[in-house]
């Protein structure tokens, strides 16, 4: 047996665990560590990860944001990493976007990420050592219309990104704790399917790469990210978007 067999594997809690970027980044983790994986509600996993720990929690509800996190601190306290995922948009001009839909996505985008970073962080000072990646969004440092909320709390989870790992410094000394953000582009997933075809024609003409996004470009990213190969990249955002521009 491989000596890494042996060593205990470290625990990573990736939300929004059950479909699109979330269920890619799952699959790529898998093997290499522990999973705590978050989804609304149990049925919403369809594809079994082995070995994995489920927590569900409707963010969409402060109350069960604070509840999870109590779990999350109760049941996982040897947590090493967190891939704030989740995410939810409605898109439309604001002047007629409910108040129900803006608080939707304020809660499950924004809020669920800062109080879970509140919970963690708490960990890794203990331990000094743990690895925070929040997943952005191209359109969180370009804007879109139609997704003014959306892409709000999208760029919040990059600014929150590099706040934290300077607080992190500021808190803890000699530590090992790294707090990052990755902002995917247009990428083939359940949340892009339905965008018109002369919609996504128009993105298409503005990537480089001449090519949509993969689940697994992203995947792959977070993987490294969370590496030990990644150690110095800290408190930055990185673009995972083909060049889009």
């Amino acid at each position: 047996m491989k000596l890494n067999n042996l060593m205990e594997k470290k625990k990573i809690l990736v939300t929004g665990a059950s479909k699109g970027l979330g269920l890619a980044i799952s699959k790529k983790l898998s093997g290499d560590y522990t999973l705590v994986l978050h989804a609304s509600k149990p049925e919403s996993f369809t594809e079994e990860i082995p070995g994995s720990h489920i927590l569900c929690a409707d963010f969409s509800d402060t109350d069960a944001i604070n509840n999870f996190c109590k779990r999350l601190k109760k049941e996982h306290s040897d947590l090493y990493g967190v891939i704030n995922n989740a995410g939810v948009t409605y898109d439309k001009p604001l002047n007629y976007q409910p108040e129900r839909e803006i608080e939707a996505m304020l809660n499950v985008n924004l809020k669920a990420p800062i109080l879970i970073c509140k919970t963690v962080i708490k960990m890794f000072s203990l331990t000094q050592k743990g690895v925070i990646i929040n997943i952005s969004s191209v359109v969180g440092e370009s804007g879109n219309a139609f997704q003014s909320v959306y892409a709000a709390t999208k760029a919040g989870l990059a600014a929150l990104s590099r706040s934290l790992a300077q607080e992190a410094a500021a808190t803890n000394t000699e530590h090992g704790i790294r707090v990052l953000s990755v902002s995917p582009g247009f990428i083939e997933t359940d949340m892009t399917a339905g965008i018109p075809e002369a919609i996504r024609q128009k993105y298409f003409n503005m990537i480089p790469a001449k090519r949509f996004g993969r689940a697994d470009d992203v995947a792959d990213t977070v993987a490294f990210l969370l590496s030990d190969k990644a150690s110095y990249i800290n408190g930055t955002n990185i673009h995972v978007n083909g060049g889009l521009i």
